[in-house]
């Protein structure tokens, strides 16, 4: 994958790979310069092409004071940021930095290494990024996805979005070191690497190390020369470590690794679990890429949101499954403490030992007797197995996947027990209770024959980089499902229970369940008061609905009617915890549930606002009535009237509902009041302390209705509009697509909705040059082209996609004032915000040449 090990250059001797990590190479690349500075700021090493930025060879500025070489207030700035440094593997950067003057400005990285402080820098890439702003929109995307595969699968698009490259990986480590592709973002054209294994000689134990100290790494250009950092050593004979550095090299190893893969330039993301590697954003590109030290710092912050996240995720999932074998647990120890058994007893809650640990056999040994439930050993294998256990180390949980790797006449039953998780349940000599796994055949795709990594060389077996990557396919047997960190803790809980003969449960449970009873009390209460007053509210519209309705059917209707209205405005408010409800969502249910085919004759406009629950559950019965009326009498009685729904702020904040019938036939005042009458004229006032006003005039009704400012809260804006979008037919197409945008986020839109149209793949690209990178490797099907991109325009994009036929549309925010050259023809426009409508009508129309 991205990694290699990094002893000097030198390929490292395979017996040696589980050492800690000894030296980093020596070099940089050259995108950047390097100075090591000691404790008096006085400058000892640099890297060789220093002078192509400084000025001056990198041998005459060794023992020099750092002032004499870099501006004053450039070392005052640094001085700032070492100050804040923390931990021993601290890095800090600062941006736009002027450390020579009349020379470019740098981007900085510090930290500290031995005796020295590393001051590493590279030209300032003028990209005004705002990596903070950047990363909160990335997370809080990945936040709405739910599930473990889609949230990898958008960490990946997320990434490559970011950081350009044509591909990107979550890569995941298993226990063994090796590893797999879990998520995949790829630009059209190239391989696929999802569900791929690698072994674990591909990312050495020294590398995996490396990562977990330093979150990111970049190589630009694989081809790129090494620089070296002078002097080599210092007095002592030791080279300077540059395991954190930003610039360091990688060992030639690794290039040739990269070059057999087909990759010119590759980025390095860490995910760590719990401070250990996890996994990696591995980032391959087919040509040089080399990306600013502040779109990387997104990347790295990006790479430890992600890790945090997914970390939460597992933590929850472990919550969830470890609660789930705790009350299982619970419930086993309580029956055995009524019961006052004790271990010999435990046999007879084999059903409930079961459940604790997920499993397809259980054994159990308690003084020389067996019991065995569901898929085990014989009777003879398992007293085989216990003798085993009773040799093996201290009294603990024992787990494995592969009895037969380490209990020979384990092999002859894997079929039965593959895995087992043994729980010691006494002293010496041990009990045991055992859960036993089935084996699970399955069939693992290896990016190249995992049995090949190294190679016979002069110096001996030596690990050498893979020159073949085909998928090569290896069927395992004799192993289980593996156990669970969660699942060997829920059994060392259980081993420390039965031990210690805690058959009741603590007074700390005790104090537990106590506050969860009065919880559930407060919450039987707390609902006892609503349903008393919602069913306070019915019988009140029993009530009048009786004294104004005619026959027992009108009754019935009415009643019906009404509570419906209700029920749907508690719907609403109840969706959103019992929190506050769209105004304009309630009329268009209300007008859909009630009016069906004539719901498109009312007319809303406005901006949406949220009224209280109590406002919106007296806002949904007049509004029933004022539909109910308009229906039966009023502007909807036929099929020519409508009703137009206007609501905005006046000058106290209060909400103002105009309501305006037209079209219908002739109204006028009734001569008596109903329910329902009296619901739209008091309801407001009576229950909000607002005002309702309402006048029946030829041309039809017209109601104005006052909600004082305390109950209506702001919406997110969106403009509801008085018509229905014109009638569009739908749209789909396959093939491929792509976005030429450089708002990452815009862009992001863009896919999700081009992908929901039916395209196989969306490829995005930030500027004319990618763009054109990306036609000429493989044309797209259509295209969707942003006229603004920052320094330039998507015009040449255009005129090239025009030149080989391919239909093309342009966005822009310029609105009307932005005019399509000549040349290109009628190009549909479409203007931003735009939606999937939009969308099916451009490319419904876009030319074809």
């Amino acid at each position: 994958m991205d990694a290699s090990t990094e002893e000097q250059g030198a390929p490292v001797d395979l017996t040696s790979c589980d050492r800690e990590p000894i030296h980093v190479l020596g070099t940089v690349q050259p995108f950047g310069f390097l100075l090591a500075v000691s404790s008096d700021w006085i400058l000892v090493r640099a890297s060789a092409n220093a002078q192509e930025w400084l000025g001056r060879p990198a041998e005459d500025l060794l023992g020099l004071p750092l002032d004499a070489i870099v501006d004053r207030e450039a070392i005052h700035l640094l001085r700032g940021h070492l100050q804040t440094l923390r931990g021993p593997d601290a890095v800090d950067r600062v941006f736009g930095v002027r450390l020579v003057p009349d020379k470019p400005v740098f981007d900085i990285a510090l930290h500290v290494s031995g005796g020295a402080i590393i001051i590493e820098a590279e030209p300032s890439a003028p990209e005004h990024l705002s990596a903070g702003n950047l990363v909160r929109n990335m997370v809080s995307r990945l936040q709405q996805t739910a599930e473990f595969e889609p949230l990898c699968r958008e960490a990946a698009r997320q990434m490559r979005a970011l950081t350009g490259f044509d591909r990107v990986m979550v890569y995941r480590f298993a226990p063994d070191g090796s590893g797999e592709v879990i998520a995949e973002a790829v630009r059209s054209g190239l391989d696929r690497y999802l569900g791929l294994h690698y072994p674990a000689s591909d990312i050495p134990k020294q590398a995996r190390a490396l990562y977990e100290r330093n979150w990111l790494r970049i190589i630009a250009d694989i081809d790129a020369p090494a620089i070296p950092v002078i002097p080599p050593h210092d007095p002592a004979g030791e080279p300077l470590d540059l395991s954190l550095s930003t610039l360091r090299t990688v060992s030639s190893i690794h290039l040739e690794y990269l070059r057999n893969m087909g990759v010119a330039a590759s980025l390095s993301v860490s995910i760590l679990r719990d401070g250990r590697l996890w996994g990696l954003f591995a980032c391959h590109h087919t040509e040089p890429r080399h990306i600013s030290l502040e779109r990387r710092t997104a990347a790295e912050l990006f790479g430890q949101m992600f890790s945090w996240i997914l970390e939460s995720r597992e933590r929850e999932v472990l919550a969830a499954q470890e609660a789930l074998a705790r009350e299982t647990h619970n419930r086993l120890m309580s029956a055995m403490a009524s019961g006052g058994a004790g271990l010999e007893g435990l046999a007879d809650f084999a059903d409930e030992l079961s459940g604790i640990v997920a499993c397809d056999g259980l054994g159990l040994w308690v003084n020389g007797e067996v019991t065995l439930q569901g898929m085990t050993p014989t009777r003879e294998e398992f007293t085989g197995l216990v003798r085993f256990l009773n040799r093996t180390a201290a009294s603990r949980v024992y787990a494995t996947d592969e009895i037969g790797r380490f209990h020979e006449p384990g092999r002859d039953f894997n079929e039965r027990a593959a895995g087992m998780l043994a729980v010691p349940v006494s002293r010496t000599p041990r009990d045991f209770l055992v859960f036993f796994r089935k084996e699970v055949a399955r069939t693992v795709t290896w990016a190249g024959n995992p049995e090949k990594p190294a190679s016979l060389g002069p110096n001996g077996v030596r690990l050498t980089p893979r020159k073949s990557f085909e998928a090569w396919r290896e069927v395992v047997h004799g192993r289980s499902l593996p156990w669970t960190d969660a699942e060997a803790r829920t059994a060392e809980a259980l081993r420390v229970t039965l031990l210690e003969v805690i058959l009741r449960l603590s007074d700390s449970a005790e104090r537990e369940r106590k506050e969860a009873q009065e919880r559930q009390e407060l919450l039987i209460a707390e609902l006892n008061h609503r349903v008393r007053n919602i069913l306070n509210l019915i019988r009140g519209v029993v009530t009048q609905s009786r004294a104004s309705a005619g026959d027992a059917e009108d009754f019935t209707e009415v009643v019906g009617d009404r509570i419906q209205a209700l029920a749907r405005a508690h719907d609403q408010v109840t969706s959103a915890n019992w929190g506050p409800g769209s105004l304009a969502e309630l009329l268009t249910v209300e007008a859909a549930a009630y009016l069906g085919a004539k719901a498109d004759r009312v007319v809303l406009d406005g901006v949406d606002v949220l009224l209280e629950p109590q406002a919106f559950t007296t806002m949904a019965l007049v509004v029933h009535e004022l539909m109910t009326n308009s229906a039966k009498y009023g502007a909807l009685s036929d099929s020519g009237g409508r009703v137009d729904v206007r609501w905005e702020r006046d000058g106290f904040d209060s909400l103002v509902v105009h309501w305006t019938e037209t079209g219908g036939p002739a109204v006028k005042a009734p001569t008596r009041r109903g329910f329902g009458s009296t619901i739209i004229e008091r309801s407001v006032p009576y229950e909000l302390k607002g005002e309702a006003e309402v006048r029946y005039a030829l041309t039809g009704l017209a109601a104005r209705l006052s909600i004082p400012a305390a109950f209506v809260r702001a919406a997110p804006p969106r403009a509801v509009r008085a018509a229905k979008p014109e009638g569009v037919q739908p749209v789909s197409f396959g093939g491929t697509a792509l976005v030429v945008e450089d708002n990452m986020i815009i862009a992001l839109e863009a896919e999700e909705v081009l992908s929901a149209l039916g395209a196989d793949a969306v490829d995005m690209a930030a500027s004319v040059r990618e763009a054109l990178r990306l036609i000429d490797a493989s044309p797209p099907d259509r295209a969707l082209l942003d006229v603004n991109l920052g320094a330039e325009t998507s015009v040449a994009v255009a005129r090239r996609l025009a030149e080989l036929g391919i239909p093309f549309a342009f966005a822009t925010g310029y609105g009307e004032s932005f005019q399509v050259p000549p040349d290109l023809g009628d190009v549909p426009v479409i203007k931003k915000p735009y939606g999937a409508d939009s969308l099916r009508q451009a490319f419904g129309r876009s030319p074809r040449r």
